[in-house]
């Protein structure tokens, strides 16, 4: 191995160009062709089998450092992902829904539910519960009423309220 350390290194910097990767490479490369002598078949061509050795782990050791480095996160980059406040919020908020829901009569409830939250046209929702176009946009809008009162006392949710009106 001594034999082989210097030339090792100096294949280990040409790929990596760095004094300490090619140090890691070199010694690595040298540990793996001992475990793996027996696979060596020409003794005679084993500084060739070894340099081969060399590259290939220099040149993966360069890729998972690749792997490694990011760009640096310009200033004032905000998270995609909802902070623990706003996580706190939102669950806060479904459960005052749920039970705003929940105090609904069922009509209202499923007129709402299927409209709101499942997209259905007036028209599918009558069909379905078998009442009029007209009773279904009425129990849409009192279900709504008592919902936004419900939630009026949420802080933030009015604002939000007078959007979706």
């Amino acid at each position: 191995m001594e034999r082989y350390q210097r030339a090792a290194y100096a294949v280990a910097y040409s790929v990596t160009g760095r004094h300490e990767d090619a140090e890691d490479a070199a010694q690595e490369s040298l540990l793996v062709a001992l475990d793996r002598l027996e696979e060596c078949r020409s003794p005679e061509r084993f500084a060739g089998w070894l340099m081969t050795i060399v590259r290939n782990r220099s040149k993966n050791l360069i890729r998972r450092e690749s792997l490694r480095e990011t760009d640096e996160v310009p200033p004032g980059t905000r998270s995609l992902a909802p902070t623990p406040d706003r996580v706190t919020e939102t669950r806060e908020l479904r459960r005052l829904l749920e039970v705003a829901l929940a105090e609904l009569p069922e009509v209202q409830r499923q007129v709402v539910l299927l409209h709101d939250l499942e997209g259905w046209k007036h028209r599918e929702i009558a069909e379905r519960l078998e009442i009029p176009s007209g009773t279904v946009r009425s129990h849409l809008h009192f279900a709504r009423k008592a919902l936004r009162k419900a939630l009026e006392e949420v802080p933030g949710v009015p604002e939000m309220l007078r959007k979706i009106q």
